[in-house]
Formats: C-alpha cells, structure tokens, sequence
C-alpha cells in the first residue's frame, strides 16, 4: 500500500510556515475548532471569490485572519460592506475582536487550489474533463511553473465505474524537501457523483533564501555576542561565486605586492616593513638579469 504525505505539511519549517500561528495549553482544542469553523465560513461565503488559502494568527483575546484571494474586489465588496460583514459574523461566530485582512494574490496561474477550483468549476459546468485539465496544466506551465501534476478521480465522463486520470508535464519532485510544491485539492459536485481534484505544482527550490537566512541568523548571533560582522551584499556574494577557481592576480605597486582575488574578494596587505623589503627583492630580481646579458654581450660579439 502506498503512503501518500501531504505536501504542504510535509515541508513545514523548512520551505512552509504554519498557517495558524498560537499556543495554548488549555483550550488547545476549542482553539483548534475554532480555527475550522472560520475556515469553513470563510470559504462557503465566498465561493466565487477565488480564495487560495486563510491564515490566522492570534493574540490575547484578538484573532487576526489573512485571506489571500485572486479577487480581492468580490471579497471587500463595495466601499468595504462585504468585508465589514464577514468580520461581524466572525466575531459572532468566535465571540472575540477579528481583524480581516485581504491580499491579492499575484500569480494565480501557477496557484494549486485556484487551479483545482478552475477544473472543477469547468467539470460541474460540463466541459470534459481532460479538455480542463490539459489547459489547467497549459497556462501553468507558461505562467513560469517548473512543473505540474493534475488528477481527476470519480465518475468521469458519466461513467458506471469511478476510475482517476492524470496528466503532468515538468518535473513534480515530491521526495525533495527544499522543493516549493504548492498543493490543492477541490470537488466537482456533478449530477452523476463528487469528482476529486488534486493539483501539485512545482515552483522551484528555495536553497538560497535559506542560505540566506541561516547567515541572517549567523550575523544576529554574532551581533548579541558582541563581534561586529560586516554582511556582504548579493552581488559581491555572485561576484565571489564568478570568481571561484581562477588565479589571484599580482600588481607591482610602490607600496610592495597587494594580492588581489578575482570577483571582488579580500585584498592582502602586508605591513610596511615587509612590503618594503619585498618590494627590493623583486627589484634586485628583475635588475640582475639585465646586468647579466649586457655582461655577456661582448663575449659574445668576439667570438663571431
């Protein structure tokens, strides 16, 4: 039997972060429940506007709810009547101070639960299945995503046995924990049954913001334990990267040899003294040569 994980859950801390941000001892279950039921109110309110995902945070007696939608207009509604609404049967709803926040979201082409939503919509509305799911995976994959996976599952094309089709195209690396791979599911209610939707889209890896957040924390530890640590910035970091296996470069200068690396990086400098001395060492170096050949130029024009 295979085990199938989910991908958002399976990620989280290291690509995901939690979509419900408190702590609680006590009421950890009344919380956990409240969380549900502003979830499913949320999403029966707003069928039609396009919702991808509802984050909650909260604090002493305060509940902030974040909902990202790719129609932030049916959401707000006209002069903010729509949103004023939905806080006020919320705050019915949980008993406490709600604050509503709307986002936009930008790139809903390569978004999973608005691209499983999309197909279902188009099945309840009787447009066959794999026409759906082929444009899904069509726009996805010219919106900039790396990779998707669409299935379908149930009573397709009104048949009398439920079976499940799929199509992907790109590369959808389930195994790969730094890989961001958006997840949604939705149902088609149809007149012959549910149909099932399920959307994975592979946007990337994200090995370098945690490169990045890792130094960030590296450089906050340093700076609480009193070391000061200038951090370097983007390009100097590409330009060091460029630079990787080449030959540092000597310049003669007048205050001795500075050995400089290649793309940016550090610059030697010896002290005075030694730069100094250096310096005449070269110089005897390159000056004796000289003297040798003028020395031997006579000999030689005797001999012939």
């Amino acid at each position: 039997m295979g085990q199938k994980t989910h991908p958002y859950a399976f990620r989280i801390g290291i690509v995901n972060d939690w979509k419900s941000r408190w702590y609680s001892d006590k009421e950890y279950t009344e919380l956990v429940n409240e969380d549900w039921k502003i979830r499913d109110y949320l999403n029966g309110e707003l069928q039609r506007g396009a919702v991808s995902r509802i984050e909650l945070e909260r604090s002493r007696g305060r509940v902030e709810v974040e909902v990202f939608t790719a129609r932030p207009g049916v959401v707000i509604g006209r002069k903010g009547a729509e949103a004023e609404r939905l806080r006020a049967g919320l705050e019915k709803i949980t008993g406490r101070q709600i604050k509503l926040n709307v986002n936009e979201i930008k790139d809903a082409e390569t978004d999973a639960t608005l691209l499983a939503r999309g197909i279902a919509d188009q099945i309840a509305g009787r447009v066959a299945f794999r026409r759906a799911m082929k444009r899904a995976v069509q726009s996805a994959m010219k919106a900039g995503a790396e990779g998707v996976r669409v299935e379908c599952k149930g009573r397709l094309g009104g048949a009398e046995m439920g079976r499940r089709e799929w199509y992907r195209e790109g590369r959808v690396p389930l195994h790969t924990l730094r890989a961001d791979i958006d997840y949604g599911t939705a149902t088609a209610r149809t007149t012959v049954g549910a149909i099932g939707v399920k959307v994975h889209v592979y946007k990337g890896d994200v090995t370098g913001s945690l490169r990045t957040n890792r130094e960030k924390i590296a450089a906050e530890a340093d700076m609480a334990a009193g070391k000061r640590q200038r951090s370097v910035p983007a390009k100097a970091r590409a330009e060091q990267l460029a630079g990787q296996g080449k030959t540092p470069r000597i310049i003669e200068a007048g205050g001795g040899k500075r050995l400089i690396e290649a793309g940016g990086g550090k610059r030697k400098q010896p002290e005075a003294d030694e730069a100094k001395t250096t310096y005449e060492e070269e110089v005897s170096d390159l000056v004796a040569p000289d003297t040798a050949l003028t020395a031997d130029a006579p000999a030689s024009s005797e001999e012939e």
